[in-house]
């Protein structure tokens, strides 16, 4: 008996610090007492706000209740309160920020994209986590394919051009010598080319009989004048002297008959401006024509050079842009002029384009048919991202390049580029980021290595399309949620921009920017709204971009009252008859109905209904993008009715 109570005592005794360590926990994070700070994972929630309404935070996603936008992701975290206190030091980083309506526009700061919206953070987890062909390579595997890189640098886009012209004769500044009567020259006052001539120095004298008269007439007006007819004379003498100028007799030759009231057998012909003699055609004792070119002066203080100028390289070359040209005979000094005018031709045979060049000939160095070497060079943009051609895999359509992510690990990335810039250098439009690192060689090696993963995981994940596998960094045209699910279908569609002036709506542009041709902000538009800008169409209306806020119609250009952007006309094709198989054209309905499923376009009626196939309710041919492919399946059924 003693001995169990013994044993009983001594597992009270182990038992009882047990109890009072679970009833100190159960004291500290029971039903009534405090509980234990909760860490910062366990706090972190997404919120969801609005890219021009920053104050609008929601924690699910939706639509600005101010503007109808759809909402961004943003990540909340722990300790990020209102009340101004420092983030924890496990807060993620932002990597840069990119726009919420223009694809592949991205910044290293924050601010507002070419469309005026409020561009939205991306983490670098977030960057990573679509990076899902992600290639990694130990370190001597590495040296031993020979990769090397070159990190991403922002500098100005500048693109030289060279071509050989020829120096011409600037037109404006030519002047042909011939008389408006028949006559004989008397005396040659230039008997030689490449005479310099001023404006009023004599040329040759001309004796005709049609110019001895009328400096009669002009004599016997004078003489009537004692005679007090008044009026009459001097209406007389007028036309007998308008007759002496229209004939290009000089106002001295005039003053002087009318001093000495003697007729001359010959009268002087003068130079009718500056220039050197470069055409003589006439001699001593000719007999002329009227209308006969007897000289041809030309100005060379100032020459034209005309270039030739490459298809390719016509982008660059603008009117006022400067020009140098230097000669072959002299390496000193060089001209500096400017271009004056671009032909709106191109040979068929060469595919080059004639640009004319107008420069100041000071000593008359350019000489008319010379050949000249000219170069322009044009600044594009005076700040943008470069990178360099040899890290560029151009394949198609598509340009790819390798970012080096560190600790032997690369991404393939796909980047639109701009035009080339010197030093073998091109602008990046989109994909890549300043400061960012890029394989230069032994790239060929990755690509093999990556389009082999990429097969391997598309074999591992059937279903999934090249659209749901996005690459290391690509830019989507817009964010999609934090699930981690692929964005909606309106999401996807590709990205074109436009300008909003009607007259410019047949060009359409893959990146931000200002049109060309008025200078107006470019809008985003997808291929749903594309369909409806028509060019040469009928103006409806002017609409927001904003698939949300498609409602808006109005009759003039301007902003949206609803968020601001940019209106852009809408131009509804005309409807075109269908000719059947017997010649005879079928009416083209005003409204056609198809099924909203693209596979069900053969699916087309003139009525609302349902698809036979889906059951689906049929909408307009105009609101779905196979609205083209679904009308034109109505013409092919049409094609052989009556």
């Amino acid at each position: 008996m003693k001995i169990r109570n013994i044993k009983t005592i001594w597992l009270v005794l182990l038992a009882l610090p047990l109890v009072v360590t679970g009833g100190a926990g159960f004291w500290l994070t029971g039903c009534g007492g405090p509980q234990a700070p909760a860490t910062n994972a366990d706090v972190a929630k997404t919120l969801y706000t609005c890219g021009m309404h920053p104050q609008v935070v929601q924690d699910k996603p939706g639509n600005c209740p101010i503007c109808g936008m759809r909402l961004t992701p943003i990540r909340k975290q722990a300790g990020d309160a209102n009340s101004g206190s420092s983030p924890p030091s496990g807060e993620r980083k932002i990597k840069y920020y990119k726009s919420t309506m223009t694809p592949g526009e991205i910044r290293q700061t924050p601010g507002k994209d070419s469309m005026g919206m409020e561009m939205v953070p991306v983490y670098e987890d977030e960057a990573a986590a679509s990076g899902s062909l992600t290639i990694a390579i130990d370190p001597v595997t590495t040296q031993n394919m020979g990769i090397r890189t070159a990190v991403i640098t922002r500098g100005p886009v500048r693109r030289a051009v060279r071509t050989v012209g020829v120096i011409d004769f600037d037109e404006t500044a030519l002047a042909e010598v011939s008389t408006k009567f028949r006559g004989w020259i008397e005396k040659l006052y230039v008997d030689s080319t490449g005479k310099q001539m001023h404006r009023g120095d004599p040329l040759f004298e001309i004796y005709s009989p049609e110019l001895y008269l009328a400096q009669t007439e002009y004599l016997l007006t004078l003489s009537s004048l004692t005679n007090n007819e008044g009026a009459a004379a001097d209406l007389r003498k007028n036309a007998a002297m308008t007759k002496l100028r229209y004939w290009d007799i000089s106002e001295d030759q005039i003053a002087e008959l009318e001093r000495t009231r003697m007729p001359k057998k010959t009268l002087r012909m003068n130079a009718p401006r500056d220039g050197i003699v470069v055409e003589k055609l006439v001699t001593e004792g000719q007999m002329v024509e009227p209308g006969m070119k007897l000289y041809r002066l030309a100005d060379l203080a100032t020459v034209w050079v005309q270039a030739q100028i490459y298809e390719q390289d016509l982008s660059f070359i603008g009117l006022g842009q400067e020009a140098t040209v230097s000669l072959a005979s002299q390496t000193d000094p060089k001209f500096r002029g400017r271009v004056t005018y671009i032909y709106p031709t191109v040979d068929e045979k060469t595919r080059t384009a004639r640009v004319r060049m107008e420069f100041h000939n000071p000593g008359y160095f350019l000489k008319p048919g010379m050949y000249a070497t000219v170069e322009m060079s044009a600044e594009l943009s005076p700040s943008a991202v470069l990178v360099p051609d040899m890290a560029v895999l151009r394949s198609g359509e598509k340009n790819t390049v390798f970012v080096a992510l560190g600790e032997g690990r690369f991404a393939p990335r796909t980047v639109t580029l701009g035009p080339a810039a010197e030093g073998s250098l091109y602008e990046v439009l989109s994909g890549l980021n300043e400061g960012e690192r890029v394989v230069t060689s032994g790239q060929f090696m990755l690509d093999s290595e990556s389009q082999l993963r990429e097969a391997i995981q598309k074999m591992q994940r059937p279903n999934a399309t090249e659209q749901s596998i996005p690459r290391d960094g690509s830019v989507m045209p817009f964010i999609a949620s934090s699930t981690g699910t692929n964005p909606p279908a309106a999401e996807t569609d590709r990205i074109v921009f436009i300008c909003p002036m009607p007259e410019h709506v047949s060009l359409e542009y893959n990146h931000a920017g200002k049109c060309p041709l008025c200078g107006m902000t470019l809008v985003p538009v997808g291929r749903e709204m594309l369909s409806k800008i028509q060019p040469g169409g009928k103006l409806e209306y002017y609409t927001c971009p904003m698939s949300e806020h498609s409602d808006v119609h109005e009759d003039k250009p301007g902003k949206c009252p609803r968020c601001g952007m940019t209106l852009i006309p809408v131009m509804v094709r005309p409807k075109l008859a269908a000719a059947n198989l017997t010649g005879v054209a079928v009416r083209f309905p005003a409204k056609l109905y198809t099924c909203p499923m693209a596979e069900h376009a053969d699916v087309v009626s003139e009525t609302p209904g349902v698809c036979p196939k889906c059951a689906m309710d049929l909408v307009e041919t105009t609101k779905v993008n196979h609205g083209q492919t679904a009308e034109d399946n109505w013409r092919r059924q049409h094609a052989g009715g009556p």
